[in-house]
Protein backbone atom coordinates (compact mmCIF):
# COMPACT_ATOMS: atom_id res chain seq x y z
CA UNK A 1 0.00 0.00 0.00
CA UNK A 2 1.33 3.15 -1.20
CA UNK A 3 2.27 5.42 2.03
CA UNK A 4 3.14 9.52 2.29
CA UNK A 5 6.25 10.40 2.78
CA UNK A 6 6.65 12.12 6.35
CA UNK A 7 9.47 14.82 5.88
CA UNK A 8 10.04 17.59 8.33
CA UNK A 9 12.85 20.00 7.95
CA UNK A 10 13.37 21.58 11.57
CA UNK A 11 16.12 23.63 10.55
CA UNK A 12 14.54 25.08 7.26
CA UNK A 13 11.29 25.72 9.75
CA UNK A 14 13.24 27.34 12.89
CA UNK A 15 15.65 29.27 10.12
CA UNK A 16 11.93 31.31 8.70
CA UNK A 17 11.33 32.14 12.24
CA UNK A 18 7.91 30.45 11.96
CA UNK A 19 4.65 33.08 11.79
CA UNK A 20 5.14 34.16 15.61
CA UNK A 21 4.45 37.17 15.70
CA UNK A 22 3.40 40.03 17.92
CA UNK A 23 -0.15 40.82 16.36
CA UNK A 24 0.79 40.86 13.17
CA UNK A 25 3.77 43.58 13.91
CA UNK A 26 6.46 40.91 11.83
CA UNK A 27 9.60 42.97 12.98
CA UNK A 28 9.15 41.59 16.58
CA UNK A 29 9.35 37.79 16.26
CA UNK A 30 9.05 35.56 19.91
CA UNK A 31 13.06 34.09 19.99
CA UNK A 32 14.59 31.42 21.60
CA UNK A 33 13.48 33.07 25.18
CA UNK A 34 10.52 31.15 26.83
CA UNK A 35 7.50 32.64 27.70
CA UNK A 36 6.50 32.47 31.20
CA UNK A 37 2.40 33.39 30.73
CA UNK A 38 1.52 31.51 28.34
CA UNK A 39 -2.69 31.09 27.25
CA UNK A 40 -4.19 28.67 24.89
CA UNK A 41 -7.15 29.41 23.40
CA UNK A 42 -6.59 25.91 21.28
CA UNK A 43 -7.11 22.05 22.52
CA UNK A 44 -4.45 20.83 19.71
CA UNK A 45 -2.30 23.56 20.76
CA UNK A 46 -2.43 22.74 24.22
CA UNK A 47 -2.13 19.18 23.76
CA UNK A 48 1.19 19.82 22.16
CA UNK A 49 2.02 21.97 24.80
CA UNK A 50 2.29 19.82 27.53
CA UNK A 51 3.59 16.65 25.23
CA UNK A 52 6.37 19.14 24.69
CA UNK A 53 7.34 20.20 28.81
CA UNK A 54 5.74 23.30 28.48
CA UNK A 55 2.74 22.73 31.15
CA UNK A 56 5.08 25.10 33.94
CA UNK A 57 4.57 28.02 30.98
CA UNK A 58 0.63 27.70 30.56
CA UNK A 59 -1.08 29.50 32.94
CA UNK A 60 -4.81 29.47 31.54
CA UNK A 61 -6.65 27.11 28.48
CA UNK A 62 -9.98 27.37 26.63
CA UNK A 63 -12.67 25.97 27.53
CA UNK A 64 -12.26 23.03 25.43
CA UNK A 65 -8.71 22.27 26.39
CA UNK A 66 -9.47 19.55 28.99
CA UNK A 67 -6.58 17.24 27.61
CA UNK A 68 -4.70 16.49 29.47
CA UNK A 69 -6.14 16.35 32.93
CA UNK A 70 -3.59 18.90 34.75
CA UNK A 71 -3.88 21.52 32.03
CA UNK A 72 -5.57 24.67 33.63
CA UNK A 73 -9.28 24.73 32.23
CA UNK A 74 -10.91 28.34 32.51
CA UNK A 75 -14.24 29.58 30.83
CA UNK A 76 -11.87 31.05 28.28
CA UNK A 77 -13.37 30.64 24.89
CA UNK A 78 -11.31 29.67 21.27
CA UNK A 79 -14.50 30.66 19.21
CA UNK A 80 -16.08 33.78 21.03
CA UNK A 81 -12.45 35.32 22.66
CA UNK A 82 -12.70 38.17 25.01
CA UNK A 83 -9.86 40.42 25.11
CA UNK A 84 -10.22 41.40 28.19
CA UNK A 85 -10.63 37.38 29.90
CA UNK A 86 -7.49 36.75 28.17
CA UNK A 87 -5.52 39.95 29.44
CA UNK A 88 -6.51 39.06 32.99
CA UNK A 89 -4.34 36.27 33.06
CA UNK A 90 -1.22 38.52 32.32
CA UNK A 91 0.14 36.67 29.29
CA UNK A 92 3.04 37.05 27.40
CA UNK A 93 2.07 34.77 24.43
CA UNK A 94 -1.43 33.64 23.39
CA UNK A 95 -1.60 31.12 20.94
CA UNK A 96 -5.15 30.76 19.41
CA UNK A 97 -6.40 28.88 16.07
CA UNK A 98 -8.35 31.18 14.70
CA UNK A 99 -8.94 35.52 15.18
CA UNK A 100 -12.75 36.06 16.25
CA UNK A 101 -13.77 39.64 17.98
CA UNK A 102 -10.75 41.05 16.84
CA UNK A 103 -8.70 39.39 19.51
CA UNK A 104 -5.72 39.49 17.71
CA UNK A 105 -5.48 43.56 16.93
CA UNK A 106 -6.75 44.03 20.73
CA UNK A 107 -4.16 42.24 22.15
CA UNK A 108 -1.33 44.17 19.52
CA UNK A 109 -2.73 47.53 21.00
CA UNK A 110 -0.86 45.65 25.05
CA UNK A 111 1.78 44.42 22.91
CA UNK A 112 0.97 41.03 23.98
CA UNK A 113 2.73 38.13 21.51
CA UNK A 114 0.60 35.98 19.41
CA UNK A 115 0.73 32.39 17.61
CA UNK A 116 -1.82 31.74 15.26
CA UNK A 117 -1.45 27.91 14.88
CA UNK A 118 -4.04 26.95 12.33
CA UNK A 119 -5.48 23.58 12.06
CA UNK A 120 -3.41 20.94 9.84
CA UNK A 121 -4.51 19.85 6.55
CA UNK A 122 -1.90 16.93 6.44
CA UNK A 123 0.78 15.26 8.08
CA UNK A 124 3.11 17.69 6.98
CA UNK A 125 1.78 20.35 8.80
CA UNK A 126 0.79 19.11 11.35
CA UNK A 127 4.18 18.27 11.71
CA UNK A 128 5.12 21.80 11.56
CA UNK A 129 2.68 23.02 13.78
CA UNK A 130 4.42 21.10 16.59
CA UNK A 131 7.69 22.89 15.51
CA UNK A 132 6.22 26.08 15.56
CA UNK A 133 4.82 25.54 18.83
CA UNK A 134 8.31 24.46 20.25
CA UNK A 135 9.85 27.35 18.72
CA UNK A 136 7.51 29.53 19.85
CA UNK A 137 7.90 28.31 23.41
CA UNK A 138 11.76 28.04 23.78
CA UNK A 139 10.99 24.13 23.54
CA UNK A 140 12.92 23.17 20.01
CA UNK A 141 14.41 19.83 21.08
CA UNK A 142 11.39 18.86 22.68
CA UNK A 143 9.21 19.74 19.31
CA UNK A 144 11.70 17.88 17.50
CA UNK A 145 11.83 14.45 19.85
CA UNK A 146 8.23 14.44 20.16
CA UNK A 147 7.59 14.82 16.31
CA UNK A 148 10.23 12.08 16.15
CA UNK A 149 8.37 9.22 18.43
CA UNK A 150 4.97 10.52 16.75
CA UNK A 151 6.06 10.12 13.49
CA UNK A 152 7.44 6.20 14.37
CA UNK A 153 4.02 5.28 16.29
CA UNK A 154 2.37 6.72 13.41
CA UNK A 155 4.25 4.56 10.72
CA UNK A 156 4.03 1.59 12.92
CA UNK A 157 0.11 2.28 12.99
CA UNK A 158 -0.42 2.95 9.22
CA UNK A 159 1.94 -0.23 9.03
CA UNK A 160 -1.12 -2.01 10.52
CA UNK A 161 -3.49 -0.79 8.25
CA UNK A 162 -4.17 -3.71 5.17
CA UNK A 163 -3.41 -3.45 1.60
CA UNK A 164 -6.79 -3.44 0.31
CA UNK A 165 -8.30 -0.43 -0.83
CA UNK A 166 -11.49 -0.69 1.70
CA UNK A 167 -14.42 1.55 1.07
CA UNK A 168 -14.85 4.35 4.11
CA UNK A 169 -17.23 6.58 4.92
CA UNK A 170 -16.37 8.66 7.99
CA UNK A 171 -20.08 10.56 9.37
CA UNK A 172 -19.54 13.69 10.98
CA UNK A 173 -23.70 14.10 11.98
CA UNK A 174 -26.89 12.55 10.94
CA UNK A 175 -26.91 15.14 8.13
CA UNK A 176 -24.39 13.22 6.41
CA UNK A 177 -21.50 15.73 6.48
CA UNK A 178 -18.24 13.77 6.03
CA UNK A 179 -14.40 14.42 5.43
CA UNK A 180 -12.86 13.92 1.96
CA UNK A 181 -9.16 13.49 1.55
CA UNK A 182 -8.54 17.50 1.37
CA UNK A 183 -9.33 17.40 5.28
CA UNK A 184 -7.14 16.59 7.78
CA UNK A 185 -8.88 13.37 9.09
CA UNK A 186 -9.24 12.19 5.29
CA UNK A 187 -5.76 12.66 4.78
CA UNK A 188 -5.33 10.29 7.71
CA UNK A 189 -7.52 8.17 5.42
CA UNK A 190 -5.49 8.63 2.38
CA UNK A 191 -2.42 7.42 3.90
CA UNK A 192 -4.08 3.96 5.43
CA UNK A 193 -4.45 3.13 1.25
CA UNK A 194 -8.71 3.07 1.89
CA UNK A 195 -11.26 4.67 -0.68
CA UNK A 196 -12.66 7.30 0.63
CA UNK A 197 -16.45 7.60 -0.88
CA UNK A 198 -16.70 11.51 0.37
CA UNK A 199 -13.89 12.23 -2.61
CA UNK A 200 -16.01 12.20 -5.46
CA UNK A 201 -18.56 14.70 -4.21
CA UNK A 202 -15.85 17.36 -3.07
CA UNK A 203 -14.61 18.37 -6.34
CA UNK A 204 -13.93 21.87 -5.34
CA UNK A 205 -11.46 20.45 -2.61
CA UNK A 206 -13.44 21.78 0.76
CA UNK A 207 -12.80 18.85 2.70
CA UNK A 208 -16.21 18.43 4.48
CA UNK A 209 -18.97 17.56 1.41
CA UNK A 210 -22.37 17.04 2.86
CA UNK A 211 -23.60 13.54 1.62
CA UNK A 212 -27.05 12.26 1.07
CA UNK A 213 -28.53 9.02 2.06
CA UNK A 214 -28.87 8.10 -1.69
CA UNK A 215 -25.46 8.59 -2.54
CA UNK A 216 -24.07 6.61 1.11
CA UNK A 217 -26.17 3.86 0.32
CA UNK A 218 -24.87 3.24 -3.78
CA UNK A 219 -21.43 4.28 -2.81
CA UNK A 220 -22.00 1.03 -0.55
CA UNK A 221 -19.23 1.66 2.10
CA UNK A 222 -17.49 -1.77 3.90
CA UNK A 223 -16.34 0.61 7.21
CA UNK A 224 -18.58 3.40 8.47
CA UNK A 225 -17.27 5.17 11.15
CA UNK A 226 -18.54 7.74 13.36
CA UNK A 227 -17.86 9.80 16.64
CA UNK A 228 -18.85 9.73 20.34
CA UNK A 229 -20.47 13.64 19.93
CA UNK A 230 -22.57 12.50 17.53
CA UNK A 231 -25.41 11.63 20.20
CA UNK A 232 -26.31 7.98 17.99
CA UNK A 233 -24.64 4.53 18.08
CA UNK A 234 -23.38 2.07 15.82
CA UNK A 235 -27.15 0.78 16.14
CA UNK A 236 -28.84 3.39 15.14
CA UNK A 237 -27.08 3.82 12.34
CA UNK A 238 -27.75 0.32 11.18
CA UNK A 239 -31.43 0.72 11.78
CA UNK A 240 -31.83 3.14 9.05
CA UNK A 241 -34.07 2.63 6.61
CA UNK A 242 -32.61 1.41 3.04
CA UNK A 243 -29.15 0.70 4.80
CA UNK A 244 -29.79 -2.63 5.18
CA UNK A 245 -27.78 -3.84 2.17
CA UNK A 246 -24.55 -1.50 3.17
CA UNK A 247 -21.50 -4.01 3.35
CA UNK A 248 -20.75 -1.92 6.65
CA UNK A 249 -24.05 -2.49 8.03
CA UNK A 250 -24.69 -5.59 6.92
CA UNK A 251 -21.33 -7.42 8.00
CA UNK A 252 -21.54 -5.21 11.60
CA UNK A 253 -18.54 -2.74 10.42
CA UNK A 254 -19.53 -0.01 11.82
CA UNK A 255 -17.22 1.49 14.33
CA UNK A 256 -17.47 4.55 17.08
CA UNK A 257 -14.17 6.76 17.94
CA UNK A 258 -13.02 9.55 20.31
CA UNK A 259 -14.23 12.50 18.74
CA UNK A 260 -11.41 14.82 20.10
CA UNK A 261 -8.34 12.45 19.14
CA UNK A 262 -9.70 11.98 15.34
CA UNK A 263 -10.11 15.68 14.60
CA UNK A 264 -6.91 17.18 16.73
CA UNK A 265 -3.40 16.74 15.39
CA UNK A 266 -1.53 15.74 18.69
CA UNK A 267 0.07 12.78 20.94
CA UNK A 268 -2.95 11.34 20.53
CA UNK A 269 -3.29 10.59 16.65
CA UNK A 270 -2.02 7.41 16.25
CA UNK A 271 -4.98 5.97 18.50
CA UNK A 272 -7.10 7.10 16.10
CA UNK A 273 -5.29 5.14 13.12
CA UNK A 274 -4.90 2.02 15.48
CA UNK A 275 -8.53 1.71 15.74
CA UNK A 276 -9.61 2.63 11.93
CA UNK A 277 -6.44 0.35 10.90
CA UNK A 278 -7.82 -2.79 13.01
CA UNK A 279 -11.51 -1.90 11.81
CA UNK A 280 -9.92 -2.29 8.33
CA UNK A 281 -8.32 -5.62 9.17
CA UNK A 282 -11.86 -6.71 10.29
CA UNK A 283 -13.54 -5.81 6.70
CA UNK A 284 -10.33 -7.21 4.51
CA UNK A 285 -10.24 -10.79 6.55
CA UNK A 286 -13.22 -12.08 4.80
CA UNK A 287 -11.32 -11.40 1.20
Amino acid sequence: MPRRPFRVFFALLFALALAVTACGNDDDVINSERPQRIVSLSPMATEVLFAIGAAEQVVAVDEFSYFPAEAPVTDLSGWDPNVEAVLSYEPDLVVIAHDANDLMSGLAAVGVPVLMSLAPVDFVSGYNSIAELGFAVGRTDEAAALVADLRAEIDEALAAAPDVPVRVYHELDNTYFSVSSNSFIGAVYAAMGVVNIADEVDPDGYGYPQLTEEYIVEANPELIVITDLVGYTAEDVAARPGWGEVAAVRNGNIVMVNADVASRWGPRLPQFIEVVAEALQTVAEPS
